[in-house]
């Protein structure tokens, strides 16, 4: 292992100044402490012959209960551990969406539900199909067998009633059936309770932080800087930070691999001049290189709301109070789900209140979920200031044959159906929204629209493609087109969306890169 501090004398930073930095080295870099960038870093730093550094925006989530304990996942919304994001004017769409973004060592394993499911293989097939060679699901079935996160069915003493009689009333009303295990193959569809990575005794969740650097945090050869915000990237001189004390410039000397996520990779790169130079060059920063497809292919995973307001209080067993799901196959021919549902034993009612709907007292509601949405939109920046947040339009609802929209409609209709059937009608004593007097189609498409949120998944804005096409990003082995030394491991690379909650796959990258980068600094 080695390690240096120079001084070095940058070209110009972002706001022009030219200012003389300390500089650290480091073998590898990695920009993002999230569930990728927890990943590759532990893997890399296995070896002791290789330093390897950790730049963090947030702080760390060592012994800090409001982090562990996953039920406390909605208080960390809108906190001092969420970069939080706005969402530009939707006009199919909701615009007051925010979206959240962890700002805490784990990233967004430190932030959600940990709702842990094994991508359908069909879902890489898709990435195969759109140039991702080697990414196919015997392929990175491997990956998913060394994962260290602790993934499993919600326990016992962890499902309520309300959840027990919602999964009955899917069986009955939809004919679907009940599902023990998500992840053994091939995925179906099915009502069941969820893989979650948590330990059942503690209701800690098994984050990638937890689970792969709180064990190895004494490694000499693993650097983690929290609170450390990258904001510009010269693949030649390093990456500058912004710190508590100041700017510093971290160097690797053979790699750097972006983590930081499908909002603050492309950022990153556009502040650092790499991406489409025509808006660069709007924005007053110089072109390092004209890489079109940085922030383009902005996914995300659309669920409206239908809301109940229930008959008697809710029962307090939980783990994350999203504890069960539904997996729907509208088309028989189909090879997997494309509608979902989460059972969320919360209210959720920012979206329906705002509409004008009655927030209850003891309420719940169904969650109809666009799996594998056709419509795709665009990550920009506002300005050339670091300190701005980009402009996130996810283009929501504009797939010109409708499936987003139609795949709303068909799941609130759905919905009624497990709603008027035992034993789950007995929880409900009113709908609230959309309110039994919406009936049709445009009625439901108006309000699923209007009421809809996100389950936090923006992806695809670094798309992975085969070389040659104009639109990627990176490569199959992860190379930032043009750059030789730099990486990019995250939800960014995605070609398409999964069609279930991505973390899984993200964690799956994150071992995969690691593996890449072990090849080349050998």
């Amino acid at each position: 292992m080695t390690l240096a501090i120079v001084l070095i004398i940058l070209d110009r930073r972002p706001d022009g100044g030219w200012p003389e930095l300390e500089t650290i080295e480091y073998d590898v870099v990695i920009v993002g402490g999230g569930t990728a960038g927890s990943v590759v870093a532990s893997r890399l730093s296995a070896d002791p012959q290789l330093s390897v550094c950790v730049v963090e925006g947030g702080p760390s989530d060592v012994g800090d209960e409001r982090v562990l304990a996953l039920r406390n996942w909605i208080n960390l919304l809108e906190t001092e551990f969420d970069y939080d994001y706005p969402t530009v004017p939707q006009p199919r769409g909701n615009s007051h969406i925010r979206h959240s973004r962890a700002r805490v060592l784990g990233g967004c394993s430190s932030h959600n539900t940990m709702i842990s499911f094994r991508p359908p293989d069909e879902d890489l097939d898709d990435w195969v199909a759109a140039g991702a060679a080697g990414w196919s699901a015997a392929e990175l079935r491997p990956y998913w067998e060394r994962l260290e996160i602790s993934i499993t069915r919600v326990a016992d003493k962890d499902r309520n009633p309300l959840a027990i009689d919602f999964v009955a009333a899917c069986r009955t009303a939809l004919g679907v059936p009940v599902i023990d295990d998500f992840n053994a193959a091939p995925f179906a569809d099915g009502a069941g309770f969820l893989p979650v990575g948590y330990d059942p005794e503690t209701g800690h969740r098994s984050s990638a932080s937890v689970a792969y650097l709180h064990p190895h945090l004494a490694r000499p050869n693993l650097t983690i800087m929290t609170e450390t915000w990258a904001y510009h990237l010269d693949p030649e001189r390093g990456v500058t930070v912004r710190t508590a004390g100041g700017d510093r410039l971290i160097r690797a000397r053979q790699e750097y691999v972006l983590c930081a996520g499908a909002v603050d990779t492309p950022r990153l790169l556009l502040l650092s001049g790499i991406g489409p130079a025509d808006d660069l060059k709007r924005l007053g920063l110089p072109v390092r290189l004209d890489l079109p497809g940085v922030g383009e292919n902005l996914l995300d995973h659309p669920e409206s709301l239908i809301l109940w307001e229930a008959s008697r209080p809710l029962p307090p067993m939980s783990v994350m109070d999203a504890d069960a799901g539904l997996f729907v196959r509208r088309d028989p021919g189909a090879t997997r789900p494309d509608l979902m549902f989460h059972l969320y034993q919360i209210p959720f009612t920012v979206n329906t209140a705002r509409l004008g709907y009655d927030v209850p007292e003891h309420g719940f509601g169904m969650t109809p979920n666009v799996p594998r949405p056709l419509s795709a939109g665009r990550l920009t920046l506002a300005d050339s200031d670091p300190s701005t947040k980009p402009l996130l339009d996810f283009r929501y609802f504009t797939d010109p044959a409708g499936h987003d929209e139609r795949t709303i409609v068909d799941g609130l209709r759905l919905a009624r159906e497990v709603a008027a059937t035992e034993p789950f009608a007995s929880w409900i004593r009113r709908e609230i929204a959309p309110g039994p007097s919406l009936r049709t189609d445009q009625e439901l498409s108006a309000y699923g629209r209007a009421a809809h949120h996100t389950v936090y998944h923006p992806a695809g804005t670094c798309r992975m493609g085969a070389p040659g096409d104009p639109g990627a990003v990176v490569g199959p082995d992860l190379r930032l087109h043009g750059f030789g030394n730099v990486r990019v491991a995250d939800a960014s690379i995605f070609p398409t969306m999964p069609t279930v909650n991505p973390m899984v796959l993200v964690l799956m990258i994150g071992e995969r890169a690691a593996g890449l980068i072990r090849e080349s600094t050998r």
